[in-house]
């Protein structure tokens, strides 16, 4: 049992939808990201999803994609975004990590040698987005042994063909990709996501999460309230750049967390 796991079983026991939110990891810098990363607890936050940044984010919207730049600009770098999930772990061992990013970093510096530290630091599980299930030998595979959760990605193109393929070695919560498209794009219908989510779950136990294109406390609770939890990053990564103070980031991601609790 991961952390993921423990908090999904906690969840369901409370009757309670998952609120999970995406942050990059240095952004706009590291200090300024770490307070706001170690401030999403209290807002509500049940998973945090945190990016590590990369020089070509062919998955992410403009949002995401600057916010990277940023991080990377201020100096993140794999080795720092190590350090930064032990400097939360060091006042929260409970609230679950999640690293969003691809697979060139990991592979850089060896997988096995990237497993031991993702573990040893308090990672829980990872969203490797350029990593079908087809290569899930390279990264997928090695990660379940090492104990940390492997998170696939569903879309509205994940056909009844395409989709065993996608849950074979998912562990932890599959994240239902809501629109086609970026990161940051339309708005999250949850009209469009109901169906979708009741055919995934026909085939699988596993938490079903629905990101992108939630942007306000409504559709987090409208979106929540058809599946088991919603995802939002781009929102919040935008308030970031906007440079609204902590505080103001915080809040916005309570009124979110809100929402979908009330689902």
């Amino acid at each position: 049992m991961t952390r993921i796991d423990d908090t999904f079983a906690r969840l369901k026991a409370e009757g309670k939808k998952a609120f999970v939110t995406y942050v990059m990891a240095g952004d706009p810098d590291e200090a300024r990201a770490l307070e706001i990363v170690k401030g999403l607890p209290a807002a509500g936050v049940d998973i945090i999803e945190l990016g590590l940044p990369f020089t070509d984010p062919m998955a992410d919207g403009e949002t995401i994609q600057l916010a990277g730049q940023r991080a990377l600009e201020a100096g993140m770098t794999l080795d720092k975004f190590l350090q930064f999930v032990r400097d939360f772990r060091a006042t929260d061992d409970i609230t679950p990590i999640v690293m969003m990013g691809y697979y060139n970093p990991i592979y850089s510096r060896g997988v096995d040698k990237f497993l031991a530290e993702a573990k040893e630091v308090g990672i829980d599980g990872m969203i490797i987005v350029d990593l079908p299930p087809e290569e899930d030998e390279e990264l997928c595979i090695p990660a379940q042994a090492a104990g940390l959760n492997f998170i696939r990605l569903a879309t509205p193109t994940t056909d009844d063909k395409r989709l065993p393929k996608v849950l074979q070695n998912t562990s932890g919560f599959l994240y239902y990709v809501s629109i086609t498209g970026i990161t940051g794009a339309a708005e999250a219908s949850a009209t469009d996501v109901a169906p979708e989510v009741a055919r995934i779950k026909g085939s699988t136990d596993l938490p079903v999460i629905v990101g992108f294109g939630v942007k306000t406390p409504e559709t987090a609770e409208a979106v929540a309230a058809v599946a088991d939890g919603t995802v939002v990053g781009s929102a919040i990564v935008s308030k970031i750049a906007n440079g609204d103070s902590t505080e103001d980031v915080l809040a916005f991601v309570k009124s979110l967390a809100d929402g979908a609790h009330r689902a």
